[in-house]
């Protein structure tokens, strides 16, 4: 059985470094990484909520792994996949001999821990977003995944990408409907105003590990008050949070940023700065707004990328306009106007005399871009094909890099200077110790 373990890894392995997919026999039978055989041998961290939505993708693949704080949580996921091994300790699961990709469904500040752990053990991951709570833990992340992107398939859950909006946005964004770009903003409406961290109430349930659900953060008292939300909806209990969330920067932001970043073609900011409610140690802010310098790249000059949240709006174009109506969306401004959109809409607005549009190189129907397909069954693919997927640990560190640079920014209160290639913050010592945290005694970023 030993031997039959090895000999399948070291299939999808090489399937996957050749770019080899399905092959169709004469008899009929299926070879290659889709074969039944050759099936992932998948472990699930974190089984409940958006975890959900991941079953179906997953149910044609073995999954070997489920691990959950909460025991309920594991059993409710043992109902749909009942041979999985059980854990409580995600850095246990990671032990198990078997696995060949992994799933995480955690609370934010423990993603950028399982992600690392999944790459140093040669195992394909997909992470929800966000893939870290500090620049450093996604710097960390994504370039350790640049090493290894040769052998291994990653992405980052901001799903919504697939919808096909994002490359109808993108398409006149670089085919000139606007001109020459020169600034891209995103928002999002969401408040969630909390006072600060909870006092202490109750009991933790027995089937309910919370030392390990604190994790790596500082150490505060159990509160139910934390868990109090539905499947996908509990983060909206913990992540404004400072010691366990970044807020709607890593929350709404992720996925509505994704607009912006799918358009662009952008590397790291050379700039930050952030202005909103007065900082609270304990929360992060509701009403805020960061922005960034982004140099230019071969079809684009510098431009400006901002980013708002809890109220705080982008000025609209025209006063026939109310972007306030989009909750969460994105606008581009350029030389000849303006693309205003959602996840699943836009428009577009030329301004001026000489807002022809002839200057808009329009696709032909064959050189449109092509729909992205079921997001997390890409990731499934990639992993047994060529490892290319839409928004990798490459695409989504960069992105949340950026936002949580702006959150540093907005923390210290001034304009900072960004050196990417090194990640340094080069004209504040406070900014730039504000990069990274410290984490409880046993818990190891890097393991």
């Amino acid at each position: 059985m030993k031997t039959n373990i090895v000999q399948r890894r070291q299939f999808l392995k090489s399937t996957a470094a050749t770019g080899i997919g399905l092959l169709i026999l004469p008899s009929g039978t299926l070879s290659g990484a889709n074969a039944p055989s050759n099936k992932l041998n998948i472990a699930m961290i974190g089984t409940w909520g958006r975890a959900d939505a991941h079953f179906g993708a997953i149910s044609s693949e073995n999954v070997v792994a489920l691990c959950d704080v909460d025991e309920n949580h594991i059993a409710h996921a043992a109902r749909k996949f009942p041979k999985a091994k059980t854990y409580v300790d995600w850095r246990k699961c990671l032990e198990q001999k078997d696995i060949d990709a992994v799933i995480c469904c955690t609370t934010d500040h423990t993603h950028a821990f399982i992600a690392n752990w999944a790459l140093n053990r040669g195992l394909h991951c997909y992470c929800e977003k966000p893939l870290g709570n500090t620049v450093e833990e996604a710097r960390i992340v994504r370039l350790n995944y640049l090493k290894n992107k040769h052998k291994l398939a990653t992405q980052v859950g901001t799903q919504r990408h697939a919808k096909p909006n994002f490359e109808r946005v993108r398409e006149l964004i670089k085919d000139g409907a606007i001109g020459e770009l020169t600034d891209a903003y995103a928002w999002g409406n969401r408040q969630l105003r909390r006072s600060g961290y909870l006092p202490a109430k109750g009991t933790p349930p027995k089937t309910f590990h919370y030392d390990l659900w604190i994790g790596p953060a500082p150490f505060h008292p159990y509160n139910p008050g934390y868990f109090k939300g539905g499947p996908g909806m509990n983060c909206l209990s913990w992540n404004m949070y400072w010691d366990f969330g970044t807020g709607q920067v890593g929350d709404m932001g992720s996925h509505t940023i994704d607009l912006v970043w799918n358009a662009i073609d952008a590397g790291l900011p050379t700039t930050a700065e952030g202005q909103g409610e007065k900082f609270n140690p304990e929360v992060s802010p509701v009403e805020l707004h960061i922005s960034f310098d982004i140099p230019a790249n071969d079809w684009r000059g510098p431009i400006r990328v901002h980013w708002y949240q809890g109220g705080m709006m982008p000025r609209s174009p025209k006063k026939y306009i109310d972007l306030k109506r989009i909750g969460h969306g994105a606008m581009f401004k350029g030389t000849k106007g303006y693309v205003i959109c959602d996840y699943d809409s836009r428009i577009l607005l030329p301004f001026g005399d000489d807002a022809d549009l002839t200057y808009h190189k329009r696709r032909t129907k064959d050189e449109v871009i092509p729909p992205l397909g079921h997001f997390q069954k890409e990731w499934v693919n990639a992993c047994k094909g060529d490892l290319k997927t839409h928004c990798d640990f490459d695409y989504g560190g960069k992105a949340i890099e950026m936002m949580l640079l702006g959150l540093v920014a907005y923390r210290v209160g001034k304009k900072l200077d960004y050196d990417g290639a090194a990640g340094r913050v080069t004209n504040s010592a406070e900014g730039n110790d504000l990069l990274r945290r410290q984490y409880r005694p046993g818990w190891i970023l890097n393991g």
